[in-house]
């Protein structure tokens, strides 16, 4: 490899090659279309079996605006014209562009797009992002996805890698065919019933396994271990990214395929699909992401090339914001700004004191309701989390209006700065002391659960044997096994869950998904949960509380009815809420929710056992349902003496 050689460009055709004497690039003239990665002395790490279009690429799925769904019609960026934007021995940067007028209408996505790749000297592969442009006159429409995908050689790449925990070798994509597998209860997830490497036989594979939270989604791709070369793909920035740090999105798959996703309804919903009006301004820089190539030395592991892989991330992350993309969209380190401060919680039924937040992710979005963020799709954030004295310093902003919020484990709700922060180039802005005050109107009389957003904390159940897969059977993965959700069934069959608060133990005995009963094919039926209580004395006057925090739902109904299970009304009901299907796709949890349920102490019995119902009415499907993240029944704040204390 010629490491110190200057970058060349060399136009073709119908092709564009750049090489920097380590990797050669080579692009469709003037579509974009990446149609060879070479390096190593391999001539393609691409699938040069598939079309050209359909090897390397950025693509988008968008539907009209009055579409209330997360699907569309799929379309590849396909540029119209290729400009040199820089081309230098240091570094060469096309841009491959494409804009929409009104011949086009239901033709193509109404947006102005430029998407650019990029070589430096020197470097070990290549970078690409885009300049998404919503402009006046341009019709509404939805963009419910966005991404770049690289298809690699199936005959070479064989072993994935997205985590410590999560890599192993990779069944083949002949292994999904009608021949060789069986499909399950959605396409995604197929038995692999005769794969071409019996090793292979009797796994599940499903894309959505290898699904990861975006704070931890930096670096993940695929090993050829002859010639040994590694493919990844490094994103070192979530500024771009929708729906901020818990944001499950998809990384690699079988094919084998790369994927770096920008926005998506994955886990969401449609809460996550970009709503667009007529002529409404908007403006958005996706990436930089790198697409970093390595190997190793002769007799080396292969499977070392991951722990390299994860160096250059750090050395990514490192150089974030880049200095050298060339439009000037993409703005640099002096152009951003810069807010620190500490963040406490006050909870005055547990301290009399203001407690520092030890690792509370506090960050900016675009200005919203406390929690908004967790929907918000259209603008940039930049999130950081606290020390163990709760300062924290949020950088590299971009110039703009933001709120600030915080989340902190082990207490429910969102934090919102009231005011909101104007960032402007080169600002450093203190914020001070900031205190959080979670929702609490009395003393927690009982509990189940831990409040982080997510339901991990209950009880997991082994999966079926017929559908187990090996590599997913130890914590903290156990949750992405295939079929967990009928797991239920098999545990309850007859009558479902009861939990008695001071017996229970809300790991053994509170199952993780509140789902449907199986009772025949596609029959599913109505679950009600039982929770049991006593209390001492209870106050007819006062007013209860019961906190309900969800950290999941699928086009479910949660009803809560108070020692009465045949009343017609409940006492609350959310209605049809959540659409982020996680339950399906093997997330610990999607969106969360908190309803906080007023208890008149009319309904409650002194000194006996009292009964709360909760009843996931909307049945129908397999995965319809609710995740619990936390449940607090709190009593009164004029009872604070003890003597509403559960026996």
């Amino acid at each position: 490899m010629a490491k110190n050689m200057g970058v060349k460009m060399h136009f073709r055709k119908h092709h564009v090659v750049i090489d920097n004497g380590i990797v050669q690039l080579t692009l469709t003239n003037p579509g974009g279309y990446v149609t060879g990665v070479k390096y190593n002395n391999i001539d393609n790490l691409l699938e040069s079996q598939n079309d050209e279009s359909d090897r390397g690429y950025w693509d988008l799925v968008w539907s009209s605006p009055d579409n209330p769904g997360t699907t569309g019609t799929f379309e590849r960026i396909e540029g119209t014209s290729c400009e040199v934007i820089v081309g230098t021995e240091d570094q060469v940067e096309l841009s491959f562009t494409r804009t929409w007028d009104s011949t086009l209408v239901g033709k193509h996505v109404p947006l102005k797009i430029d998407k650019r790749f990029v070589v430096l000297r020197g470097s070990s592969g290549f970078y690409s992002y885009a300049i998404y442009e919503h402009l006046e006159g341009f019709p509404g429409f939805n963009l419910d996805e966005t991404r770049i995908v690289f298809k690699l050689r199936k005959d070479k790449f064989h072993y994935m890698a997205m985590s410590d925990d999560r890599q192993r070798y990779m069944p083949l994509p002949d292994d999904r065919l009608h021949d060789r597998g069986k499909p399950l209860a959605y396409p995604e997830a197929v038995l692999l019933v005769n794969p071409v490497e019996p090793e292979f036989k009797g796994q599940v594979d499903d894309k959505y396994q290898y699904s990861c939270e975006t704070k931890d989604l930096k670096v993940h791709g695929w090993i050829s271990t002859d010639p040994p070369v590694g493919f990844w793909q490094i994103t070192p920035s979530n500024e771009f990214r929708t729906g901020g740090p818990t944001k499950q999105e998809l990384t690699s798959h079988v094919g084998p395929i790369n994927l770096a996703m920008f926005i998506s309804a994955h886990y969401g919903g449609n809460d996550l699909v970009v709503k667009f009006s007529e002529g409404e301004l908007w403006k958005k820089v996706f990436g930089p992401v790198f697409m970093h190539l390595n190997t190793t030395s002769t007799g080396e592991d292969p499977l070392t090339l991951w722990q390299e892989a994860k160096n250059q991330m750090l050395e990514e992350v490192g150089k974030w914001p880049y200095s050298f993309p060339a439009s000037k969209d993409f703005q640099q380190a002096n152009e951003r700004g810069v807010i620190s401060g500490r963040l406490f919680v006050y909870d005055r039924f547990i301290s009399d004191e203001q407690a520092p937040t030890n690792g509370a992710y506090i960050g900016l979005a675009p200005p919203g309701d406390p929690g908004s963020w967790e929907r918000e799709n259209k603008g940039y954030q930049f999130w950081s989390k606290t020390d163990e004295q709760g300062c924290f310093s949020v950088e590299h902003i971009l110039p703009g209006t933001y709120n600030l919020y915080a989340w902190v484990q082990g207490f429910i709700g969102d934090y919102k700065k009231p005011e909101a922060i104007t960032i402007t180039p080169g600002c450093d802005i203190e914020v001070g002391d900031l205190v959080y005050e979670p929702p609490r109107d009395g003393p927690t009389l009982w509990e189940i659960g831990i409040p982080d957003r997510s339901a991990a904390e209950f009880y997991i159940p082994d999966p079926d044997p017929m559908y187990t897969n090996q590599f997913l059977t130890d914590d903290p993965n156990r949750f992405r096994q295939y079929g967990l959700w009928e797991r239920y069934a098999t545990l309850y069959p007859d009558g479902d869950l009861v939990y008695t608060i001071g017996e229970s133990d809300y790991r053994k005995d509170w199952f993780f998904a509140h789902v449907p009963r199986k009772k025949g094919e596609n029959v599913y039926e109505k679950t009600t949960w039982t929770i049991k209580f006593k209390l001492n004395n209870v106050n007819k006057d006062e007013t209860y509380k019961l906190r309900l925090a969800l950290a999941s739902a699928q086009v479910s109904d949660l009803q809560v009815r108070v020692n009465d299970l045949n009343t017609d009304s409940p006492l609350f009901s959310t209605g049809i809420i959540g659409g982020d299907n996680a339950i399906a796709r093997h997330g610990i949890h999607g969106l969360s929710w908190l309803f906080n349920i007023d208890i008149p102490g009319t309904l409650l019995i002194s000194n006996e056992e009292n009964t709360i119902y909760l009843t996931q009415a909307n049945g129908g499907t397999p995965f319809r349902g609710v995740m619990y993240d936390y449940i607090r029944f709190e009593g009164s704040a004029l009872s604070c003496s003890g003597s509403n204390t559960c026996i």
